[in-house]
């Protein structure tokens, strides 16, 4: 007769892998939450890893288009939505589609759970699927707080504020906008934090710290959720999910850290179960997170790097870098006179980092547009943040370091304004930088 799967596991050569003790019988509750568990994170994770190789996207569109078609047939049918969900970002973005989304992949996730219950009642554990439930969770944990951590750390997901922003008032921001003024002002800040996520990514990587790794990872996690729930930024669903794939991490060693923690006590050590019997196999599996580990951080630094340097603020600034008062705006042929409450009369303009130019009106929010300048900088081209059609051309004359002539045509009127760029300094958060000692 077969032996029963303890038995199995107990017979293992001590000299190819560690001897465990035989795995108790797992209670029917524990058993059925893993069976969700399990079904939930490979369909929130999947194509993961496969996604990681260049070209492969294109091999999973089919598993987009599926969750597609499922996320829009679940919010007519089931949910009976008034409006129709349209995809936006997948797994992760707070539109309507995704949070639908998520709900379909939870359902999908307890079906698939009632299904497999039913044709393995008898089964008393799933200790050897369990580890590799932990592997796959630790490495998908682990490639995206890299992510997150190298963005920080090499400073591009929150540059230095920009300038139109250090012009507006601050009732004019959204609080996303103020976030992302606040994190960019504070390079230091930037470094700290990406620094534990980036720890908490490299530690998931290693089996033997995977659990201090998801410690750093929770709380570098929490952080950015509570941030995501504060500020309102539309990445609270994917924060959420992955702060859940590091308390499911931890889940298994809270009786260890409450002994250590808050009793006192001391904590056995802990012995993960073998994924191969066959040692080359196992030293084969740790070389391949270890690979994986220096190929994506590696690469996140390296392409963080790349745009810190190339258009972020470790490049060279802009020809025209600056802030600019208008002194004179003329509407074909048309003095405008200076005025706060003429809409369409130019009062400041702000030449930008990453090809972008604000206008400040007299009256009116600020406009923010996409510029490109032709090789010799003289000639500009403005198009609106949101691609459409809309352009308008204008040419550049620098009469001097601090006058700037800008004449063209813009929404069927022909625009000459006369710039003289503002001083910095006369901006403390531009220019006060930091200091050890205050008076």
């Amino acid at each position: 007769m077969p032996q029963p799967e303890e038995g199995r596991i107990a017979e293992i050569d001590a000299s190819r892998s560690p001897v465990l003790p035989v795995a108790a019988r797992w209670n029917p509750a524990i058993r059925a939450a893993f069976r969700v568990i399990f079904v939930y994170e490979l369909l929130y994770s999947f194509p993961f890893p496969f996604d990681l190789v260049p070209g492969m996207e294109r091999a999973f569109a089919w598993y987009t288009e599926l969750f597609a078609w499922l996320t829009t047939w679940t919010a007519a049918h089931v949910l009976r939505l008034s409006q129709p969900v349209v995809l936006t970002v997948p797994l992760g973005g707070d539109s309507l589609f995704g949070w639908v989304e998520n709900l379909v992949i939870l359902l999908l996730a307890v079906i698939g759970a009632i299904v497999w219950t039913s044709l393995d009642r008898k089964r008393p554990h799933y200790r050897l699927l369990q580890e590799w439930l932990w592997l796959y969770v630790r490495l998908a944990l682990g490639v995206a707080m890299l992510s997150y951590g190298a963005v920080k750390v090499i400073k591009v997901q929150f540059p230095d504020p920009f300038l139109w922003r250090l012009l507006s008032p601050y009732a004019d921001s959204s609080p996303g906008g103020l976030l992302w003024t606040f994190m960019g002002y504070s390079t230091i800040y930037n470094v700290f934090t990406g620094l534990v996520e980036m720890a908490g990514g490299t530690l998931l990587f290693i089996p033997r710290l995977a659990t201090l790794g998801a410690l750093f990872s929770v709380g570098a996690m929490t952080n950015v959720l509570m941030l995501n729930l504060g500020y309102d930024l539309p990445v609270k669903l994917y924060s959420f999910n992955l702060l859940l794939m590091g308390i499911y991490l931890l889940a298994p060693e809270a009786g260890r850290m409450v002994n250590v923690f808050v009793l006192n006590r001391t904590a056995a050590p802990v012995e993960h179960a073998s994924l191969f019997r066959r040692k080359g196999l196992r030293v084969g599996i740790l070389a391949m997170q270890l690979g994986l580990l220096a190929v994506i951080g590696g690469t996140q630094l390296y392409q963080s790097y790349q745009r810190y340097t190339q258009e972020g603020d470790g490049a060279p600034p802009p020809r025209y870098f600056g802030v600019y008062a208008v002194d004179q705006f003329i509407v074909d042929g048309q003095i405008m006179p200076t005025t706060f409450t003429d809409a369409s009369r130019w009062r400041r303009v702000t030449f930008e980092r990453f090809n972008l130019m604000a206008v400040f009106p007299s009256d009116g929010p600020v406009v923010r547009y996409k510029t490109k300048f032709d090789p010799s900088g003289n000639l500009l081209e403005l198009h609106q943040i949101v691609p459409s059609n809309w352009k308008a051309k204008f040419e550049l004359q620098q009469r001097s370091p601090t006058l700037l002539t800008l004449q063209g045509e813009m929404d069927g009127k022909r625009i000459q304004a006369e710039l003289r760029k503002v001083e910095l300094k006369s901006m403390p958060l531009y220019e006060n930088g930091f200091h050890w000692v205050q008076q």
